[in-house]
């Protein structure tokens, strides 16, 4: 029996095997179909006398990837995404009820539904390849998994461990999955099939006690250990998400309900809480950065441009070692440092071997293979090798004339049609390629801190970079992991230019009295990852100090930051790097440094409260945002707002600042500006936002804002982890949760380029 998705063959066993292959997609999906094919395929398998029943992928990387996002665009009620979830649950007690035994034999992703596709039969066999991957990442999407997962992971696995993969929505590695008792066997590709018969030759298996070590087997065996454990569940999502994604709480709810309640009123708890989630505006905002991201991946591709095979870094510091690193790590090429200190080669050399042995004591690697990465990354204090190389990146500190004279220098020891990239952070590219001799090659490529960690990196070709260079350096950005937006040639580029404003006004907050702590508290309440003044100390205040004049010069005395603030460089308070700037920071913790208040001459009187300070910071973000749309700076709304979430951790919850003042309305966020504006004239409201706000026009047209097919809700996540370059944690606590899909939640994970140290390359 041959069927649009699934394909039966009966052996003479009377074991069958169900090949799973959705035609003319790369990926197999749960589609709204699926329930139904299902239904007449075990009708038609029962009616064969079959004993045992095989279900094996004919997609060559992929078992399952999950389920169809098409479902979720087609809701247009609560109710509607509640008979999504019951028609699943449906349809996997179907397979529960069979008379004979069902084997998953998984090679490749079994995320979300596919994972609940496979939980639902009775053995699981995967594959012992790298690619294969399993998970229950929806969170990552604002939901919880709605075919039945909450309520069998955590009979397999315990709920320790189904709360920690639930809620960080982590991919488990074949061998991972086989000694939590997540599959019953991990064996070679060649016998998958083979091994995958002989579970289903076994008859129906028998309920299975999660494989637990003697403190968590204590903790799950009696209410009063599984209320400690639920209850810590809840104060860790709280306290890391700051209460604005309800996801992982619901998740945390149908996870309880799975050993609270009875089987169907735990089912319905799920059922009920992912149709709620569906809903809400924080999944629809998440799943639209998927649906911008998916996007931008068929821009400025070109398949026929030549592929960077070989690279080469031009300074040794910590940008210098996190572009070295992803490029030899992720993107897989041969990387030659050049520091003028052969100390600088060896500081980025060490970079990469701290993160790479680390993954290899948590066998995430090889030892081999962390050797054969290492090979990659080789050293000079000149240009030897650099004949051959196919792209340079320049990473050393703001001073123009430098990176002019590196130009040169690259010109002169490299190939034609080497690219010389810049990861400067303000300084227009167009000066940079002033005096080249084929300023075609030339090209922005700026990077954020760590580099290994931030999705983001803008592109910023200038007005005789040729398209060519363009799409050799999208390409190799995204080969890197990361997410590209090739955004105007112009001081401060997109990202730098629209944090700038929204940090010196928490600086003037300051200077007015606002506590240090209330403020950056302030700002983490609204939902992003870190406070303005800690973030400051951690880019280093020096380094800010630096960018702003450049800043100013360009675009004016909007961008002017505090004089006072010279006070903490003469003092030498340069933040985290010092041990001193607004915080004081030892090893056990960071507390606010109360002598700050009399080195600026500020006398702490806090008049504001949190949500006032809120708004003024996040006015002059969006105001700034809406100037560099119309400018042309960035090239769409959608941009706009994958750079803020990807690269200065605006809160994903609200989209981006372009959708959130979508949501807001144009009127409203320029009135505020213009109430803002009668006691500090930066706040006037730019003259495109308050013609929108007359027009009553809108970022987003609400045609633009769904996408244009159906894409997979699981293959959203892997890609943002992709991007992201978030490892599996294999040791994390079971109760942690990540925000997502935010770039990442430590403080030094939004900073901007980190001041050049003693290994940077700082002459020609």
């Amino acid at each position: 029996m041959t069927q649009s998705v699934f394909n039966l063959d009966v052996d003479d066993s009377g074991i069958a095997v169900v090949t799973i292959d959705v035609p003319g997609e790369k990926m197999n999906t749960l589609r709204d179909t699926f329930a139904d094919d299902l239904t007449a395929l075990l009708d038609d398998a029962k009616q064969q006398s079959v004993k045992g029943m095989v279900f094996i992928s004919g997609k060559s990387d992929n078992f399952i990837a999950g389920a169809d996002v098409k479902m979720l665009d087609n809701v247009q009620s609560r109710d509607d995404a509640l008979a999504i979830s019951e028609l699943c649950h449906r349809a996997f007690f179907d397979m529960k009820k069979l008379p004979f035994p069902t084997v998953s034999a998984i090679h490749g992703a079994a995320l979300g539904g596919g994972l609940e596709f496979a939980l639902a039969c009775d053995y699981r066999v995967c594959t012992d390849s790298d690619i294969t991957k399993l998970g229950l990442p929806e969170v990552q999407l604002g939901l919880l998994p709605g075919g039945g997962g909450t309520q069998r992971l955590p009979k397999l696995v315990g709920l320790q461990k189904a709360l920690e993969w639930t809620l960080t929505g982590k991919q488990i590695r074949a061998k991972q999955a086989k000694k939590s008792g997540l599959v019953d066997d991990c064996v070679p590709q060649t016998v998958l099939l083979k091994v995958a018969k002989e579970f289903a030759s076994k008859g129906k298996a028998k309920a299975a006690k999660p494989k637990l070590d003697r403190i968590s087997q204590l903790l799950e065996s009696n209410p009063f250990g599984r209320n400690f454990i639920f209850k810590k569940a809840q104060e860790n999502v709280l306290k890391k998400t700051g209460g604005h994604y309800p996801a992982p709480l619901a998740i945390i709810k149908a996870i309880r309900a799975s050993v609270e309640l009875d089987e169907l009123k735990a089912y319905k708890t799920e059922a009920e809480g992912f149709a709620t989630l569906v809903m809400s505006s924080e999944s629809k905002s998440l799943r639209g950065i998927f649906f911008a991201t998916t996007e931008m991946k068929k821009e400025w591709r070109n398949d026929d441009a030549p592929a960077i095979t070989k690279t080469a870094v031009l300074g040794g510091g910590l940008m210098g070692a996190g572009i070295a690193h992803v490029s030899a790590v992720k993107a897989g090429v041969p990387v030659r440092i050049k520091d003028v200190a052969e100390q600088g080669i060896s500081n980025a050399m060490n970079y990469s071997y701290k993160i790479l042995d680390k993954k290899q004591k948590r066998r995430i690697l090889s030892k081999a293979e962390l050797q054969q990465t290492m090979n990659r990354i080789t050293g000079t204090t000149n240009y030897s090798g650099f004949k051959h190389i196919d792209l340079v990146i320049e990473a050393v500190f703001e001073d123009l004339s430098l990176k002019q004279g590196m130009v040169v220098d690259v010109e002169r020891e490299c190939q034609a049609n080497t690219i010389f990239a810049s990861n400067t952070s303000s300084l227009p590219i167009s000066q940079i390629a002033a005096e080249a001799a084929r300023p075609e090659n030339v090209i922005g490529l700026h990077y954020f801190s760590p580099v290994e960690k931030m999705p983001l990196v803008e592109i910023i070709p200038h007005e005789g970079t040729s398209e060519e260079t363009i799409a050799r350096i999208v390409n190799f950005a995204r080969k890197q992991g990361k997410t590209p937006i090739v955004v105007k040639d112009s001081a401060g580029f997109y990202v730098n230019r629209i944090l700038a404003p929204y940090v010196n006004e928490a600086a003037n907050l300051l200077l007015a009295g606002e506590p240090i702590e209330k403020i950056d508290a302030a700002l983490v309440e609204f939902g992003f990852p870190v406070g303005p003044l800690a973030l400051l100390d951690e880019v280093g205040i020096d380094i800010g100090s630096k960018i702003a004049p450049i800043l100013e010069k360009e675009l004016g005395d909007r961008f002017k930051a505090p004089d006072a603030f010279s006070r903490l460089i003469d003092a030498k308070r340069l933040g985290r790097k010092t041990g001193r700037g607004f915080y004081l920071y030892d090893k056990k913790a960071k507390k606010v440094d109360e002598s700050v208040y009399e080195l600026l001459g500020v006398s702490p009187s806090p008049r504001l409260n949190k949500s006032e300070i809120a708004k003024r910071c996040v006015a002059q973000m969006l105001n700034e945002a809406a100037r560099c749309l119309d400018e042309g700076i960035i090239a769409s709304p959608r941009d706009g707002d994958i750079g803020a979430i990807f690269g200065i951790g605006f809160p994903p919850f609200l989209g981006g600042p372009f959708s959130y003042m979508n949501k807001l309305g144009a009127n409203k966020v320029s009135s505020e500006m213009a109430t803002f504006a009668n006691f500090n004239s930066v706040f006037a409201p730019c003259a495109a936002l308050v013609s929108m706000a007359d027009a009553g026009a809108s970022f987003y047209q609400p045609e633009s804002t769904q996408p244009s097919k159906a894409v997979v809700v699981e293959q959203t996540v892997a890609a943002t982890q992709d991007v992201t370059d978030v490892e599996p944690v294999e040791a994390v606590e079971a109760q942690e949760v990540i925000v997502p899909p935010a770039p990442a939640t430590e403080a030094e994970s939004v900073t901007d380029t980190p001041p050049a140290d003693a290994s940077d390359d700082k002459v020609k």
